[in-house]
């Protein structure tokens, strides 16, 4: 596949926002000041999730300014409702698993004993990312990808440091299953290779396996072997190393506009073309949607010659980027607030704390396209919650007696922890769109074109460092 000037899923759909970002650390951009020390995985400085899943410790102010991320368990993720596998958005997690099997960003929704990743017109999709990490493992989902022009599935691994291992569906062609995978973020693009299916990605289920052994990388289709990349085949002479994914990762499910006209040609030409947002599936659903049945993780022993001996985290302890960087820890993963990081993980909120959103752009009619939301803690505004501008609303339970929202949706800007605000938005279990049955997203009133998108650009909108 071609890709210019990005990197990866993740970077792909950060790139479908970032004209609209400023872009403070990473490759060409340095570290993170101390004031706000955390580097996220889109490549802003801030504190609180900045320094959770997703932060880059090589460009955060130190390595420990990270908060450790939580070990991985053996489990099957069902997405029955959402108490079977507990959703939650990155405006309200705070770094303990036992809260919240997921994070995300944009507009997952239960329904019909799957979760529904979203994607509406005026956004940039979902992603899911596990609260708990994986160091070599076997991690299957069961799934069904979206389809359209320009619309791209994703289920990845994807490690702070950017080791990362993909499948990715592009939804004009539905029997095929791209793979490819990345070491520390270095664009080399001759990694990819197809697995053509028997079946159709859309309209069938089916169980994707991606086995990861220090020594091997395996993709696996319902039990069919279709690719397998030995790390010894992956040896840099120049650099001495092992180009192959060996650090801790999440596991992330995505759904994301590839044919956006604000991406690079060759992204948009690898999507399939411009996404169309009148499509007949737009009409149909008012959203475009991939599928999640479960996840299982199996987790494998830490590679040979791994220090330590704690049974919490995994802690960074040198900024080589390879297996033996990582320490197995009894770190704490849980701040106190979404002022903290991991250099000072019990700062509470004060008393008093000013907060601001900023329109960043509008659409024609004066719609709200990118807001930023910010808080003043210590003189200067400082992110506390990176995003993306997400598909319409927090994560909901549909299968509720009543099908509504009511005050079950938050969607805070980050300044709180403990009372993130309400949208009031409803759902409607009982209006399917065709044959898959995706639920219906019913406006509120008159307020849905302006609020459904305010208020989700809120909860998972990139938050600017200094405005």
């Amino acid at each position: 596949m071609v890709r210019l000037a990005v990197l990866g899923t993740t970077a792909l759909l950060a790139s479908s926002v970032a004209a609209q970002l400023k872009k403070d650390c990473g490759p060409g951009y340095g570290k993170c000041p101390e004031g706000k020390p955390c580097c996220s995985q889109y490549g802003q400085c801030g504190i609180g999730a900045y320094c959770l899943g997703g932060c880059d410790p090589l460009n955060s102010f130190k390595l420990q300014s990270c908060v450790a991320a939580p070990q991985c368990q053996s489990t099957t993720y069902k997405f029955t409702d959402s108490k079977s596998s507990p959703i939650m958005p990155n405006t309200r997690y705070l770094g303990d698993p036992s809260k919240a099997d997921w994070v995300s960003d944009g507009q997952p929704l239960f329904a019909n004993g799957v979760v529904y990743l979203t994607m509406a017109p005026e956004t940039v999709g979902t992603v899911l990312a596990s609260t708990r990490y994986v160091w070599y493992g076997k991690i299957s989902a069961t799934m069904k990808t979206s389809r359209g022009q320009g619309v791209v599935t994703a289920f990845i691994m994807m490690s702070d440091v950017k080791d990362e291992i993909d499948y990715e569906w592009v939804g004009v062609d539905l029997q095929t299953s791209q793979t490819n995978y990345y070491w520390n973020g270095i664009p080399d693009y001759t990694h990819s290779g197809n697995i053509t299916m028997a079946g159709n990605t859309y309209s069938e289920w089916h169980t994707y396996t991606v086995d990861w052994t220090p020594d091997s990388i395996t993709w696996s289709v319902d039990g069919q072997v279709g690719r397998t990349k030995k790390k010894s085949e992956t040896y840099n002479s120049t650099t001495g190393n092992f180009e192959f994914p060996q650090t801790p990762s999440r596991v992330q499910l995505s759904l994301w506009p590839g044919g956006l006209a604000s991406n690079g040609k060759g992204t948009i030409d690898w999507a399939g073309g411009l996404i169309d947002w009148d499509s007949d599936e737009i009409k149909k659903h008012e959203y475009y949607y991939a599928m999640v049945k479960e996840v299982t993780v199996e987790c494998y022993d830490p590679p040979a010659g791994t220090t330590g001996s704690g049974k919490v985290s995994y802690a960074w302890k040198d900024g080589k980027a390879v297996n033996t960087s990582v320490e197995l820890s009894d770190d704490g993963t849980i701040l106190k607030s979404f002022l903290g990081s991991g250099t000072d993980m019990d700062v509470e909120l004060p008393d008093a704390v000013t907060s601001a959103t900023t329109v960043v752009s509008t659409d024609a009619n004066g719609k709200p396209t990118t807001i930023v939301s910010t808080i003043e803690p210590t003189g200067s505004n400082v992110g506390t919650v990176p995003g993306l501008d997400g598909a319409g609303f927090d994560t909901h339970d549909l299968n509720t007696d009543d099908g509504s929202g009511g005050s079950g949706g938050n969607g805070g800007s980050g300044t709180s922890t403990d009372d993130p605000e309400t949208t009031e938005w409803s759902q409607s279990s009982g209006q399917n769109g065709g044959s898959s049955g995706a639920p219906r997203i019913v406006a509120f009133g008159d307020n849905y074109l302006m609020w459904g998108n305010f208020l989700a650009i809120l909860t998972v909108a990139a938050a600017m460092a200094t405005l």
